[in-house]
């Protein structure tokens, strides 16, 4: 929406301008909100239930997307070559229900689950549940999937009512932008002035964007395939160079697409940018019957089926995360070892 787009501008000037300055009253007492709510949490007059397997949480302080999902992914595929199981619990954005503790399956759809959810099982096999109350989800996961010893938390920084054993605070190049809490900018909670503990901080552009100290890991593109080939194969092959013949239309409804279509001019492809808004339903096909060829992110695949799209050809491309070396061995001190399961 143009109104969302506007607002993500404001956020990332250097200095807020007036508008956002009128909204500083809002942003104190949403300010106020934030604190209030972690202090009664800090003197347990709220408190965090500890899940049935220990919690790493991935999170950012920012609205808007800041590379989660490729992050959990790339968690999860780490975890694995460690021996470890495991498993993802998420609120699910965007979802139609509000129940507590749904199982994603491959048969599940985005509508119910969440895009991202859906994504993440469906991208590594990994057992996945959601609900608003994350530790109604870790329960009805860890009861389907005793096999798990690991619970991975994603988006769950704000979600104090879920105890966890490691933080991880995800930045992109935009780091806290204005500097400023919603609604006058982009911040969910205070950038803290030193590094809480059993925290790290893990930069997904390459290089730090705020004054804390952290890993550099990297966003990169990865394979590119059909989108029947997506639903239904593991493993497929990169096909970048077959389609840079082609002129492309790429569609993309995330917080910030200008980096994806960046990644794919990068690679040499011809692309015409349609950017839509954040977890965009696809309830309709946005673009016109005759279009030859779309590319789209994963995000976006998990609500086209190949039945929908007719013929047109269309194409996914996923985002593929590095996460650093001295980042995985700062996580794995952390890490409380895995008990045998029930």
């Amino acid at each position: 929406m143009a109104w969302q787009h506007w607002f993500v501008q404001q956020w990332q000037r250097q200095r807020p301008g007036l508008a956002m300055r009128l909204l500083q009253p809002l942003a104190g007492l949403f300010g106020l909100a934030v604190a209030t709510r972690r202090r009664l949490y800090q003197w347990r007059w709220l408190r965090a239930e500890p899940a049935p397997r220990p919690v790493i949480v991935v999170g950012n302080l920012v609205a808007g997307g800041a590379g989660k999902t490729p992050v959990v992914i790339a968690l999860v595929q780490h975890l694995r070559q460690m021996g470890r199981v495991p498993g993802v619990v998420s609120r699910g954005h965007g979802r139609s229900t509000l129940d507590d503790g749904i199982v994603v399956t491959r048969g599940s759809h985005a509508a119910q689950v969440g895009d991202e959810p859906l994504l993440i099982h469906l991208r590594t096999g990994v057992p996945v549940a959601v609900g608003r109350r994350r530790i109604a989800a870790a329960r009805a996961l860890c009861q389907v999937h005793p096999e798990v010893d690991v619970l991975i938390a994603d988006d769950g920084l704000q979600h104090l009512a879920l105890a966890r054993d490691v933080d991880i605070i995800v930045f992109d190049d935009r780091g806290i932008g204005n500097g400023l809490l919603l609604p006058a900018g982009p911040l969910r909670q205070p950038l803290p002035r030193a590094l809480p503990p059993r925290t790290l901080v893990l930069y997904s552009a390459g290089a730090a964007s705020t004054a804390l100290p952290g890993h550099m890991g990297w966003r990169r593109l990865g394979m590119i395939c059909s989108l029947q080939d997506w639903w239904t194969t593991d493993a497929v092959t990169s096909r970048v160079v077959r389609l840079r013949d082609r002129p492309l239309l790429a569609v993309a409804g995330l917080a910030r697409p200008e980096g994806f279509f960046a990644m794919l001019e990068a690679q040499g492809l011809t692309i015409r940018r349609m950017p839509l808004p954040d977890h965009h339903p696809f309830a309709e096909l946005p673009w016109p019957a005759d279009t030859p060829d779309v590319i789209v992110t994963e995000k976006d695949a998990v609500k086209l089926h190949p039945s929908r799209v007719g013929r047109t050809r269309v194409w996914v491309a996923t985002l593929d995360f590095a996460l650093p070396s001295d980042f995985l061995a700062a996580l794995q001190r952390l890490l409380p070892p895995a008990h045998p399961t029930p």
